[in-house]
């Protein structure tokens, strides 16, 4: 068994997520979200983007849609895009996508979410980052609607803390927050 380069893996938790009131429910698979994390995990040496949903609907979307860029007229019109979709994967549950990396890796990953409110058992971005250089292997779990589910937030070994800037105003889009986390997580920092 070979381990992988940098042990990440990704996932887009589409089920079980809450809307604005507080519900789980199910929410549907953008477009964009697959192109822009895709690209992102490429740029930054992700292992595997994930999307869970249970929806067989969205999850033909999810098929169509990789077809079309992996091996259809979008491959050829453009293979930079085509190299970054390869890493997508779509699984029905969390645990799925826990258990397909556990048999690659040979052990179970670091569960890691995200949140854009501070949550208890947090690490801080340089510990996770001091533990990638490590080798650990680890599970990034990013939500949409409006966050994931309680069910999923307990699952986590930790939680990365939220980004945000100087102001009031903390409601990035998730292709936003994967790009700034996985930059600080696995991205080049300059040596002074």
């Amino acid at each position: 068994m070979s381990l992988s380069k940098t042990g990440v893996d990704i996932v887009l938790v589409h089920y079980p997520v809450i809307n604005k009131i507080g519900e789980t429910i199910g929410s549907a698979v953008t477009n964009l979200d697959l192109h822009d994390i895709a690209r992102a995990a490429k740029t930054f040496g992700v292992d595997n983007y994930y999307i869970v949903t249970p929806y067989t609907d969205q999850q033909g979307l999810v098929a169509e849609i990789l077809e079309h860029w992996n091996s259809g007229h979008g491959s050829v019109y453009n293979p930079a895009r085509k190299e970054a979709l390869e890493l997508v994967k779509v699984a029905d549950s969390l645990e799925t996508v826990i258990t397909r990396i556990t048999d690659r890796q040979g052990k179970k990953p670091l569960l890691l979410t995200t949140s854009a409110q501070r949550q208890n058992k947090s690490l801080s971005y340089q510990e996770v980052r001091g533990r990638i250089k490590e080798g650990e292997a680890m599970l990034l779990l990013f939500g949409t609607a409006h966050g994931m589910a309680p069910q999923v937030m307990d699952m986590a070994d930790y939680t990365l803390p939220p980004v945000g800037g100087n102001t009031g105003y903390n409601h990035l889009s998730v292709r936003s927050a994967v790009s700034i986390i996985l930059d600080r997580l696995l991205g080049n920092r300059e040596e002074n």
